[in-house]
């Protein structure tokens, strides 16, 4: 049970503090994925507006960049004169988003402290009036309250041994899970006060205004979120939101700016090509096969051409280094490493901008052993690492007619091309940050 009593609802004043003073560059590009426009508007315009638009939300205090003034102002035009109005003067954040709140908190105070203030992620524009609710009554009721949703993935807790691997240590019961989301919920002054206490602690790690009230010692709650409301955070959901908001654009918005149509794909083609001599050893890997020879081969790694020239491939499409960029041979913990995770990494590089994996191709170059009855098993393990259908992958062999290293018996080589498509706003926020990346 809460210790808190109550608010009355006609006697509580409530106040909204916006977080959108992060760089939010995961999106890619050098503007922060707050001012993206999807359906034709900034996203942190639709968050706005969104909260504006609340009947129980009498002030809204916007954290800002110090350097987002111009960009502010063009989100500020878009909105409606009514929705103006509960607006405050931006306040400067901080360095990291605990210190951002703090600085909206702060805000709040100067102007008039409200009873109850939401907490809430300029990255979240598909808030809505049922959420907002919800948290404005949790808040009244609890004191401090935060929106989570149930977990329906089964959760492992890892300790990570390599990038993107993890030992298992636990595995929770996900009944007891939720993923907390904002609008969170909080008698203004006590959250501001744990705020100042943070601060005089020298606890600035926090992420999450919950897990600081928490840290203060105040009981949170647990209310029940939305799982439309999710956060903008990788390319691949600024592209989702982009279809959500232009497949039901709002209207009679005071930004003369058409809504934009749906996200479309340019295609990108990217080769690689790998290459390993002979030494001792009874086995070779090739696209993630055991195949049993007279010779191995010397690498840093388990050696696998294949999978290295198809890493290199899909890398290439996405214009994102190479395999020794991503997994240096001078890095000991890659000493005999299984390639399909270098070829796993490269795919979910590609997915995590919201790309499509159409083609995989590879030639195989080598005199000895053959792959000839090794075909199927390499094309359905390629298939099963790349999360592909098996008609998107295809293997060919074959020699150099006695010549060169190859014809020599002197080592093996695999030459590789994927087919990708890319939302073309990536291939757009692409262009940008190497603009960004050369005026640097």
């Amino acid at each position: 049970m809460s210790d808190h009593t109550a608010l009355e609802p006609g006697s509580r004043t409530v106040a909204a503090v916006v977080v959108a003073a992060g760089k939010g560059l995961r999106v890619g590009g050098d503007l922060p994925k707050q001012y993206r426009r999807v359906g034709g508007r900034a996203v942190l315009t639709r968050t706005l507006a969104a909260l504006a638009g609340s009947a129980q939300i009498a002030r809204i205090q916007p954290v800002i960049a110090v350097d987002a003034q111009d960009f502010y102002r063009e989100c500020l035009a878009e909105l409606e004169p009514a929705q103006r109005v509960k607006l405050a003067e931006p306040v400067p954040g901080g360095a990291t988003r605990q210190q951002s709140v703090r600085a909206g908190l702060e805000g709040l105070a100067r102007i008039g402290a409200p009873d109850l203030v939401l907490v809430h992620d300029a990255a979240r524009p598909f808030v809505d009036e049922g959420l907002i609710a919800r948290a404005v009554a949790a808040g009244d009721a609890h004191g401090a309250a935060v929106p989570g949703v149930a977990v329906t993935d089964t959760i492992k807790r890892v300790e990570a041994i390599a990038p993107g691997i993890g030992r298992v240590h636990e595995t929770p019961a996900r009944e007891t899970l939720r993923a907390v989301q904002t609008p969170q919920s909080f008698r203004f002054g006590a959250l501001l006060d744990a705020h100042r206490r943070a601060v005089d602690a020298e606890q600035d790690g926090f992420t999450d205004d919950g897990a600081l009230a928490e840290w203060a010692g105040l009981s949170v709650v647990v209310f029940e979120g939305d799982a439309r409301n999710r956060k903008i955070t990788q390319a691949a959901d600024l592209i989702e939101a982009d279809r959500a908001f232009s497949g039901r654009a709002s209207s009679g918005s005071a930004s003369a700016i058409s809504e934009e149509p749906m996200t479309t794909y340019v295609t990108r083609l990217g080769t690689g090509f790998d290459v390993h001599a002979f030494t001792e050893g009874d086995h070779v890997w090739l696209g993630g096969v055991k195949i049993p020879a007279d010779r191995g081969v010397l690498a840093h790694s388990d050696g696998d051409v294949a999978l290295h020239a198809l890493t290199d491939a899909l890398l290439g499409a996405i214009a994102d280094g190479d395999i020794g960029t991503h997994f240096p041979p001078s890095d000991e913990k890659w000493r005999g490493a299984a390639s399909d995770q270098f070829l796993a990494h490269a795919c979910e590089l590609v997915r995590a901008r919201g790309g499509k994996i159409d083609h995989l191709d590879v030639t195989v170059l080598a005199e000895a052993p053959r792959i000839g009855q090794h075909r199927e098993a390499i094309r359905t393990r390629i298939a099963e690492v790349a999360g592909v259908p098996l008609s998107s992958v295809s293997i060919k062999a074959t020699t150099t007619e006695k010549l060169g290293f190859v014809g020599r018996a002197e080592g093996l080589a695999a030459q590789a091309a994927a087919t990708v498509r890319l939302p073309e706003v990536c291939a757009e926020l692409e262009t940008e940050a190497e603009t960004a990346e050369r005026r640097s």
